[in-house]
């Protein structure tokens, strides 16, 4: 499981290092794609084989069932990290989660995956979301949480 929030810098290069914590649990190899509200969503190898096996299963005559599964493949990619615990975000996954190069970039822990943002836009997500967190969980209340 991930958890925490951790602000590291990318460099000039795109290389960004993945937070010790994060780097076991995660293993050798990890895939990086695109993710919803303009972050990206790294999974370890097991995670993205049970997510895509859901989106496999979607049936192919939904355009919203391509349209979903066309999202997340298309920007997905196998990384490793380098001896120096660092992994590269490619240029299109940089733009789709708007990272600036040289800036600072949030990873946070989400359970099964490890969301990695803009500065801007985390705390952006996170001003706007915070105040409603009381209200978001008595909605959820039927689903049990």
């Amino acid at each position: 499981m991930f958890m925490g929030e951790y602000t590291h810098s990318i460099d000039a290069k795109g290389r960004i290092i993945l937070p010790a914590d994060f780097r076991q649990e995660l293993g050798v190899s990890f895939v990086i794609t695109k993710g919803l509200d303009k972050c990206l969503f790294l999974y370890g190898q097991q995670a993205w084989e049970e997510l895509a096996a859901k989106l496999r299963a979607l049936p192919l005559v939904k355009p919203e069932a391509r349209a979903i599964v066309r999202f997340f493949f298309s920007g997905a990619r196998t990384l490793e990290c380098d001896k120096q615990g660092r992994f590269l975000i490619p240029a299109n996954l940089r733009n789709h989660a708007e990272i600036v190069l040289k800036e600072d970039v949030i990873l946070t822990g989400v359970d099964n995956r490890i969301e990695v943002w803009s500065k801007d836009n985390w705390n952006s997500y996170s001003s706007e979301v915070e105040p409603d967190v009381t209200s978001i969980a008595a909605s959820l209340a039927e689903l049990g949480i």
